[in-house]
């Protein structure tokens, strides 16, 4: 049996790890890279290191881009057999992969205006998939639930529990019977470990009798600065906010993040602890988004689900206002009165929100509250920093506007929470792998690991291949 790591080691993103064993080929996870529009562009348009119609099958942890984008491609490329998954990841697979090939289109269209605005003499770049590829993938999605064992090639079985990180996310069992050496193996493949606590799933569920661990590293070496629910400073940051006079804009992700804040506010709301005013979420794919959560209440912890069956959703309340279409998007900023605006993308690099933010960010009556991370070079982390004024769609504005951040929303485990994850997997532990990290996260990890544990931890190489 081996392991080649052909995305997600030394970096955080673009998952892609392939299992050679009993003679097949098994890809975990397909993840779309994403850095640079050109950098990223030259990288997920080719798989280097696996030829796509030689993958037996795929098994999806999660729907999130870095881990399934790359999906609709290697179908296009060759791939004929199955796409294992939860229900709930492939739901959002359809909803986020169309939406990640209208990305690319646009991407591919402002490289190639600015290449030829600079006299760049190269090849026009292309997406790397079209919506109907991303169609087309989801005829080879087989669903499974969370605890259901299911063959998925000669030797291996598969087993989903739930990862607790995003709804539908799984870590990834599977039970082998290695006919080149006759051992029985069980290897579990982490995906993103969430925090535990959430304000809307379940907890990660501890997984037994592991002797591979191949585990991501995200957060190794930081630590949250807030718990997982700290539902009190949030209240409080939107009281504070209302104070001033003005509106409350929160750049939010569209799947998991707005719909956690919907649910916080619901049970506000319905508590009595936030004044009513009206809430809007600005976003076509949030409100998608949020419609998928609606029909899987699986993935839900006791309180929403409890919640759910006694309120009948979780996600809507009297004061919610749902926004579809541009017209209604713009006259947003026209509308008199105090409001809470929900708006994607979390970085402020794409979206509504830079309309928003364009329009309102000037004003200091009005705050920008950020419950996510943000990455360098990002205009969400311009203005968390600082800037005095911040270019927004090509012009430059002044930041007159209240800025707070929480960081208690995270679905990332963080240090800490990362070892209490590995010291409740259970099993000899034998052999740990670690991958998607950046080169300081996953060293710090490591070096953890390798205090409280005699077993051997490695470290992933891109492009490198290990045997098991």
């Amino acid at each position: 049996m081996k392991i080649h790591f052909c995305g997600a080691a030394g970096t955080t993103t673009g998952s892609q790890h392939l299992l050679e064993v009993n003679g097949c080929r098994i890809l975990l996870d397909c993840g779309m890279y994403q850095g640079r529009r050109e950098e990223a562009w030259h990288i997920n348009k080719d798989f280097p290191y696996f030829s796509p119609a030689g993958v037996d099958a795929v098994v999806l942890s999660h729907a999130h881009i870095d881990h399934s984008g790359n999906i609709p491609n290697l179908v296009k490329q060759g791939f004929q057999g199955n796409i294992y998954s939860t229900f709930a990841t492939r739901d959002l697979c359809q909803l986020m992969l169309a939406d990640a090939a209208r990305i690319q289109e646009h991407d591919c269209a402002f490289i190639n205006k600015m290449n030829k605005r600079r006299g760049i003499h190269q090849p026009d770049v292309y997406p790397t998939y079209s919506e109907q590829d991303a169609e087309r993938c989801m005829r080879q999605f087989v669903n499974i639930g969370y605890d259901r064992p299911i063959p998925v090639v000669p030797g291996v079985t598969l087993t989903f529990y739930d990862a607790g990180h995003i709804l539908g996310a799984a870590q990834v069992c599977l039970d082998i019977e290695d006919r080149e050496d006759g051992r029985k193996k069980r290897f579990l493949f982490s995906g993103d470990v969430g925090r535990g606590d959430n304000e809307l799933l379940r907890d990660p569920v501890p997984v037994p009798d592991v002797d591979i661990l191949l585990m991501e590293s995200t957060y190794g070496g930081r630590f949250h600065e807030a718990p997982s629910r700290d539902d009190e400073t949030f209240c409080r940051a939107i009281k504070e906010a209302l104070e001033l006079g003005g509106r409350v804009y929160i750049p939010a992700f569209a799947v998991e993040r707005t719909q956690q804040l919907l649910y916080l506010l619901n049970r506000a709301y319905h508590e009595g602890t936030l004044p009513l005013l009206p809430v809007y979420v600005d976003s076509p794919m949030a409100v998608g988004a949020t419609e998928i959560f609606r029909i899987h209440p699986e993935c839900f912890n006791k309180e929403v689900y409890d919640f759910l069956f006694r309120e009948k959703d979780p996600f809507c309340f009297e004061q919610l206002r749902l926004i579809r279409s541009v017209g209604e998007s713009q006259a947003l900023n026209k509308m008199n009165g105090q409001a809470i605006i929900i708006s994607a993308s979390g970085m402020c690099e794409a979206g509504r929100i830079l309309h928003h933010l364009a329009n309102n960010i000037g004003d200091p009556k009005n705050t920008v509250l950020f419950v996510g991370y943000c990455a360098e070079h990002t205009l969400g982390r311009k203005i968390m920093d600082g800037w005095k004024e911040v270019p927004i769609l090509g012009k430059q504005y002044p930041v007159r506007a209240r800025i707070r951040e929480m960081d208690s929303f995270s679905g990332h485990a963080d240090h800490g929470e990362l070892l209490e994850y590995f010291d409740r997997t259970g099993g000899p532990k034998r052999n740990i792998i670690l991958v998607h990290g950046e080169e300081k996260a996953t060293q710090a990890l490591a070096g953890a690991l390798r205090e409280r544990q005699a077993n051997p931890v490695s470290i992933a190489q891109l492009g490198s291949a290990m045997v098991l």
